[in-house]
């Protein structure tokens, strides 16, 4: 099949595709290979090579265990569930906090501070990418990931509620108390946001 004819192929296609002919998988690789070695840098204090192997790992996890997919539920969920469990494996395995937040100057990420109202009132938009960091490192780790995989990697609830086997109702109110975390951090330790 032509490459130009594997670009109109949906992920769930491809990942269908992969399990009769192993040649689909690069394709998808492709589509997901920076967005999950972002993923692994935001919720991990890991260097860049560690997570580029961390992500090979996931990709080869996958692949051996491409014929569990559903094809009726959404691949990237799929491999962000996979990619979640690994990087806690790889925890345990290590014994390593993972307290420390990457952050590579996302913008979005201030979304989480727009979408409350008192917040907005007291911080400027002028937040800049350490001040955030400094915040974010004060973080419980689960309010992290819930908070990257919503503002940073553009995950609806239910497909947080998919890659880590939470109730939507849970995501929801995970998200919620970690903009309230925020908030007390910001007061508790006097984090001036604005320069």
């Amino acid at each position: 099949m032509e490459n130009k004819n594997l670009k109109n192929k949906t992920d769930e296609e491809l990942a269908g595709l992969t399990k009769i002919n192993p040649d689909f998988y690069l394709p998808l690789m492709e589509r997901y290979e920076d967005k999950i070695l972002r993923y692994i840098r935001r919720i991990t204090n890991v260097p860049k090579e560690t997570a580029e192997d961390l992500g090979q790992e996931i990709f080869i996890k996958a692949y051996e265990n491409i014929n569990d997919f559903d094809e009726k539920l959404k691949f990237s969920s799929w491999l962000y569930r996979i990619a979640h469990n690994h990087v806690i494996s790889f925890w345990r395995k290590t014994k390593k906090e993972r307290n420390v937040f990457s952050w590579d100057g996302d913008e979005s990420f201030k979304n989480i501070l727009e979408s409350d109202h008192d917040m907005v009132k007291d911080l400027d938009r002028k937040i800049t990418a350490e001040k955030m960091a400094q915040v974010l490192e004060l973080t419980r780790p689960e309010y992290k990931e819930v908070l990257v995989l919503k503002y940073m990697e553009g995950k609806d609830y239910a497909e947080i509620s998919d890659i880590l086997r939470k109730p939507i109702g849970t995501i929801g109110t995970m998200i919620s108390r970690a903009k309230k975390d925020i908030q007390k951090k910001i007061k508790k330790n006097n984090i001036k946001l604005i320069p």
